[in-house]
C-alpha cells in the first residue's frame, strides 16, 4: 500500500499550495507583465489538452462558467480563455469588488481548453458567476480570495458551484475530484496517457442519493443546505451546525482499547507499535512518534493533533490514524490501516458524510476527507505522460 501522501505531489501538498481561501504567497515582489509574459510562454509548452463536457441536464452551455485559478512558480496566476496564464491583479476587481475570471464554453457541445503547467483548481459555477476578489496579502503582494461555499456571509453561498483541483508539471497530470469542503455539482474526470483513468462518476441519482443520506442522520442533516451543497462536517463543525463533541466516545474508545494492547500502524516507512502511555498514543518503531488525544475537530479536519507533517514518519501515521477514526476502524482492527471498504463505517458515530459520498460513487473512490487517499480509496488519479484531461459535469 502507497498512501498518496507519499507520492508526489498529492492531495495535501496541493491545498498547501492554495491555502484554503486565501491564498498565501511568498515575501517576493510581484512580477512585472514582461517577466510573466516569459514564464507564461515557458508554461504553454507543456499545455495539455483539457476538455470540458456539460452532461448536467438542467443547465445548458450558456449558464456553465469555468475558472480555473492557483499558483504557478510561487505567483497568484489564472488561466484565460486562449489557455495562457495571467498574474491576478488588484486591477483585475471591477465597480463591485469582484474580478471575472469566467471562461465560457462552446455554444453547443464540448468545450476545448488548454491547461499550461500550474498547481490548481478549475471551478465551476452553474447559473450565475463566481465572485473572485483579488487582495493584499501582509506583503502587499496581490493574492486571490476563493469561494467558501461553506460560509454563509460568502458572496458565493448561494451560486451552485465544486471544483476539481490538479497539478500539471513537467512530472506528469495528478488530479482529483474533491469534497473535502463541500459537495454540490457531480464531477467526473478522464486522463489519458499512458493509460486511460477515470474517476469522480457517480451513480445515477447519485447526488440525491448523497444529499439523502446526509439527511437521514440527525447529527449530519442541518449540513445539507437546500438543494445546493452538503457542507462536510468540519466546516459544519465551525458554524455551529455540528456537534463539537461527536465523536468523542469513540475517539475515548480508542484510547482505552490501546491502553492495554498494541496497535500497528504500517506504512512506507515500515511498521509503527503503539500504546497509550502518559494519555498519548505512542509508537515505536522506524522513529518514535506519538500523538495527544485528538477533538473532533482535529479527526474531521485530519489536523491539530493529527496534522501530518512531510517527515517521513509522523506524517504517515498521523494520516493512517485520521483515515481509521473517519472510517471507524480502529476499535474493530489493531492492524492499521485497513484496506476492505466493507470494514468501513460501520459504528453509529462514524463519519456519515464521507460514507455517502463513497457510495454516490460508481468507483466507490471519494475525497470525503483529507486523508481518503489511505489504502487509495480517494477520487485521484495521476499521469506522468498525460496526453489529456477531460472534466465532464454529469447529470444531477
Amino acid at each position: 500500500m502507497t498512501p498518496r501522501h507519499q507520492r508526489r505531489p498529492g492531495r495535501r501538498k496541493l491545498l498547501l499550495a492554495l491555502g484554503g481561501g486565501l491564498v498565501a504567497t511568498s515575501a517576493a515582489a510581484a512580477p512585472a507583465p514582461h517577466a510573466f509574459a516569459a514564464t507564461s510562454r515557458a508554461a504553454a509548452t507543456g499545455a495539455l489538452p483539457l476538455t470540458v463536457v456539460n452532461n448536467t441536464g438542467a443547465f445548458d452551455n450558456a449558464n456553465v462558467h469555468v475558472y480555473i485559478v492557483g499558483n504557478q512558480d510561487g505567483r497568484q496566476v489564472r488561466v484565460t480563455p486562449d489557455g495562457t496564464l495571467a498574474p491576478v491583479a488588484l486591477s483585475d476587481n471591477g465597480a463591485d469588488g469582484y474580478t471575472d475570471y469566467a471562461i465560457s464554453l462552446a455554444a453547443s457541445g464540448e468545450t476545448s481548453l488548454s491547461l499550461p503547467h500550474l498547481s490548481g483548481r478549475i471551478y465551476v459555477s452553474l447559473g450565475a458567476k463566481l465572485k473572485f476578489r483579488v487582495v493584499t496579502d501582509g506583503d502587499g503582494k496581490p493574492t486571490l480570495q476563493y469561494p467558501a461555499g461553506w460560509v454563509t456571509s460568502d458572496p458565493d453561498y448561494r451560486v451552485l458551484h465544486d471544483c476539481a483541483e490538479f497539478t500539471h508539471n513537467a512530472a506528469g497530470m495528478f488530479c482529483n475530484t474533491t469534497m473535502v469542503d463541500m459537495f454540490s455539482v457531480p464531477l467526473s474526470i478522464r486522463l489519458t496517457g499512458a493509460r486511460d483513468q477515470t474517476t469522480g462518476t457517480l451513480r445515477a441519482n447519485g447526488r440525491a442519493g448523497a444529499f439523502a443520506a446526509v439527511r437521514q442522520v440527525p447529527e449530519f442533516a442541518p449540513l445539507v443546505v437546500d438543494d445546493t451543497r452538503v457542507i462536510a462536517p468540519g466546516h459544519g463543525l465551525d458554524a455551529g451546525l455540528f456537534p463539537a463533541d461527536y465523536l468523542a466516545p469513540y475517539i475515548d474508545e480508542v484510547w482505552s482499547t490501546y491502553t492495554g494492547r498494541d496497535l500497528t500502524v504500517t506504512t512506507n516507512a515500515g511498521t509503527f507499535t503503539g500504546r497509550v502511555r502518559g494519555g498519548r498514543l505512542v509508537f515505536d518503531g522506524p522513529a518514535q512518534v506519538s500523538f495527544a488525544r485528538p477533538s473532533t475537530r482535529d479527526v474531521l479536519f485530519c489536523d491539530g493533533t493529527l496534522a501530518a507533517p512531510n517527515d517521513g514518519t509522523t506524517g504517515p501515521v498521523a494520516a493512517v490514524l485520521g483515515a481509521g477514526f473517519n472510517r471507524s476502524t480502529l476499535v474493530s482492527s489493531a492492524a492499521q490501516p485497513t484496506t476492505d471498504p466493507a470494514g468501513f463505517y460501520r459504528t453509529a458515530l462514524t463519519n456519515h458524510y464521507a460514507k455517502a459520498m463513497h457510495a454516490a460513487t460508481q468507483d466507490g473512490r471519494a475525497y470525503g476527507f483529507a486523508f481518503d487517499d489511505v489504502a487509495d480509496l480517494a477520487s485521484y488519479v495521476q499521469d506522468t505522460a498525460p496526453t489529456g484531461i477531460r472534466l465532464t459535469l454529469t447529470p444531477f
